[in-house]
This record gives C-alpha cells, sequence and structure tokens, in this order.
C-alpha cells in the first residue's frame, strides 16, 4: 500500500524595513536596490511617528543611554515603513543592511547599504528585524491590518477563513456557473489566482499619512 504525504507548507518569509527620516529622499534608488535583490514589496506606508509611537515601537531598548535620541530621531520627519518578502527575507536583508553601526559598516562593509546610506551609530539609515518574532511584532505595529502567515488555530483562523476564503472562493464559484469552461477545475485555479485578496503587490506610488 503507497502512502500519499501531504505537500509542505511553504509560505514566504515576511520581514520590516524602515527607510529612517534622513533619508527618506533616496526612497525611489533604495526600493530599486531591494527589488533588484530579490525582494517582492508586500505593503508600503509613509507616516510620521510622535516620540511616543516611537517609544513603543524601541520598547525592547528602553533604558539604554541612546534611547532618548533614537526616538528623537526616529520622530524627527517622516519615514517610509515597508513589509519585504522572500526567501529567508529576515538574514537576507540584514545582510544587505550591513552593522548596525554605520561607521563600522563603511569598515567592514563598504557595499552594504548602513555604509551607503548611513551617517554613524545612531543614524543609520534603515532598520531591518532581528528575527521571525521581531519581524511579526514590527509588522503588526506599522501595519496593524495584515495578516501573517501561518495562520493559526482556533477563532483567528475562522475569522481568516470567512474575511478572505470563503467570499473568495463564492465569488470563483459563482463566475464558474455563468461561465461554464470546458474545464472547469482549470478555470477555477486560473480565476483564484488571479483574484487572490492577498495576492503582494508592488506599490511604489506615494501615499502620505497621518500617525495613527
Amino acid at each position: 500500500m503507497e502512502l500519499s504525504m501531504p505537500p509542505p507548507q511553504i509560505y514566504v518569509e515576511k520581514t520590516l524595513a524602515i527607510i529612517k527620516p534622513d533619508i527618506v529622499d533616496k526612497e525611489e534608488e533604495i526600493q530599486d536596490i531591494i527589488l533588484r535583490s530579490g525582494f517582492t514589496i508586500v505593503q508600503r506606508r509613509k507616516l510620521h511617528l510622535s516620540p511616543e509611537q516611537c517609544s513603543n515601537f524601541y520598547v525592547e531598548e528602553y533604558g539604554k543611554m541612546f534611547f532618548p535620541n533614537l526616538t528623537a530621531y526616529m520622530s524627527s520627519g517622516p519615514l517610509v515603513t515597508m513589509i519585504l518578502a522572500r526567501h529567508k527575507a529576515i538574514s537576507y536583508w540584514k545582510e544587505l543592511l550591513g552593522p548596525s553601526n554605520s561607521l563600522v559598516a563603511k569598515e567592514t562593509h563598504p557595499d552594504s547599504l548602513r555604509a551607503v546610506y548611513g551617517t554613524d551609530d545612531l543614524r543609520n539609515a534603515l532598520h531591518g528585524s532581528n528575527d521571525f518574532a521581531a519581524a511579526e511584532r514590527e509588522i503588526r505595529f506599522m501595519f496593524p491590518e495584515v495578516i501573517i502567515e501561518p495562520i493559526p488555530v482556533g477563532q483567528a483562523a475562522k475569522d481568516y477563513l470567512n474575511l478572505y476564503v470563503t467570499s473568495t472562493l463564492l465569488k470563483g464559484l459563482t463566475e464558474l456557473c455563468k461561465q461554464k469552461p470546458a474545464d472547469p477545475f482549470i478555470w477555477l485555479a486560473d480565476w483564484l489566482l488571479k483574484n487572490n485578496p492577498n495576492k503582494p503587490k508592488l506599490c511604489l506610488h506615494h501615499i502620505a499619512e497621518e500617525p495613527y
């Protein structure tokens, strides 16, 4: 008896990237580097955080000597936040960024983004999540409406099914009945691919938002 193994669950890793206030004018060329490095920009926001919001975002750094300067710097002007996706997104983005201290980066990783765009240990131009847990927390902070895969069980899974899967599938089946294609399975599969509500979208247009 041959046992059929279920296909492995594959999902693309996501990380949070921030273009910090002093280099927002370099956004277009940084986005070009991101795309050429194999990332997809899933979502993008431009916003201006208050000092309190910056304190909440960097809560794990609270109490450190540089904390007041950090929150003042991050709230000094608009910044751009992006959800980046690709295989091993977190480690690849960290590698592209280089050391957190831009002065060190200029010495040891001169081609890294922080070496090119950063100024010193504080003004290091860009942010990246340290690990999966940090990426999940930071993405939820900057994009509270986003769904982070894999979907958990319980009520969260039910909400996801009701909000996305059931409604999308119902639309697809309704359209299938109208079209009456020769091969309904292939037609429905193609329709679902085209109409996936969570399909990553590249957004390069300017979006200004008020602090939330």
